[in-house]
């Protein structure tokens, strides 16, 4: 038997029971155990944590807990810059990919909207997602807590809000992905690049009123969806409005 003393700190305390929240927890364990595993035991995914401190020396998820450790984990820090004490993670990735889970459809959307790269489809079980994010380095973005404790996934966030245009803003808070937003450049139906098109090229798919009132078209490079400022417009602009104002 050994124990040590742990603490969970900030919105980590979000995935742990409310008894064991902001205190130092005494825990008492049997067999060997890495700190990931103890950590997720706990019910917080690996992927929620930015750094782990083992008596006051940053470690990483593979270290083995030892009797009478004092181990504190926290999750990303926004006010200041703690890249000298990581060790979780081989390297961050510098372009935000979304891998996005099938309960998260309006989120996608919104998000190609912005013009960021995203990955979904509503048949993707858990195993398909892990491994799109393993293999082409996406960042898994989910409300099942289970799939982000799969090893293979890296990066990944469990978005709190149950409200997408809520979620929208909590993912760009959260990845600090304000000045990356790009609307208007990626399909928002397949996630493929959008690219002008001249109107006589797309002319006999248009109805009536479309040809007579406008001139400028982009079309999807995959899908071939076509795209022009219609009344839809006005509406799309004003949801880039909300999504990107910055509160305090």
């Amino acid at each position: 038997m050994a124990q040590v003393q742990l603490r969970f700190y900030e919105e980590l305390n979000d995935f742990i029971a409310p008894a064991l929240r902001r205190v130092e927890i005494d825990h008492v364990f049997f067999r060997k155990a890495s700190i990931k595993d103890m950590i997720e035991s706990f019910g917080v995914p690996h992927t929620e944590v930015e750094l782990i401190l083992v008596n006051g020396i940053s470690v990483n998820f593979a270290y083995t807990v030892q009797d009478k450790d004092r181990i504190s984990v926290y999750p990303t820090f926004e006010s200041f810059d703690i890249t000298p004490l990581l060790r979780l993670r081989p390297k961050p990735l510098r372009l935000p990919k979304f891998v996005i889970d099938t309960n998260l459809g309006r989120l996608t959307r919104y998000l190609r909207l912005l013009g960021f790269d995203c990955l979904y489809r509503n048949d993707y079980d858990d195993g398909t997602i892990a491994k799109i994010a393993s293999e082409k380095n996406r960042i898994v973005l989910t409300r099942d807590r289970a799939l982000l404790q799969r090893k293979i996934i890296t990066h990944g966030y469990f978005v709190r809000n149950i409200i997408p245009k809520l979620q929208v803003k909590e993912v760009l808070k959260r990845f600090d992905l304000y000045r990356l937003t790009t609307p208007f450049t990626r399909c928002t139906c397949c996630n493929g690049l959008l690219e002008k098109i001249e109107k006589h090229e797309v002319e006999h798919h248009l109805e009536p009123l479309t040809k007579k009132y406008y001139d400028s078209f982009l079309v999807c490079s995959d899908c071939k969806q076509i795209y022009w400022q219609g009344s839809h417009y006005e509406h799309a602009k004003h949801l880039i409005d909300e999504f990107t104002k910055i509160s305090g």
